[in-house]
């Protein structure tokens, strides 16, 4: 079976990235030299030359994506309150019509 799964911090893989990027070594190479699954040190590579690609055109960083994301779900959940409360005002405004018409009699 599996062994225990290794955590690497920011900037052991930043400098994995920058090594493999900056001499020209395949991935391979230098995941055997760092102790790294070569898997492991190409998803590092592949998303780092993601978020360059998505910095270089003007995107979002991933702290903005993270941003973006929580703001979508908070706008979602306000609709949803607004509709709610939208409800809740037409059927107070019918049940103030209907007293008032009650009253009149």
């Amino acid at each position: 079976m599996g062994g225990k799964r290794r955590s690497y911090d920011a900037p052991f893989r930043e400098g994995a990235v920058r090594i493999v990027l900056e001499t020209g070594k395949s991935a391979a190479e230098v995941a055997r030299d760092l102790g790294v699954h070569e898997g492991t040190l190409q998803t590092w590579v592949h998303r780092a030359k993601v978020r360059a690609d998505a910095e270089a055109a003007g995107g979002l960083n991933e702290s903005e994506r993270e941003e973006l994301r929580r703001l979508r779900e908070e706008n979602k959940q306000l609709r949803k309150e607004n509709t709610e409360i939208g409800m809740e005002r037409d059927v107070l405004k019918r049940s103030v019509v209907l007293w008032v018409k009650e009253a009149t009699k």
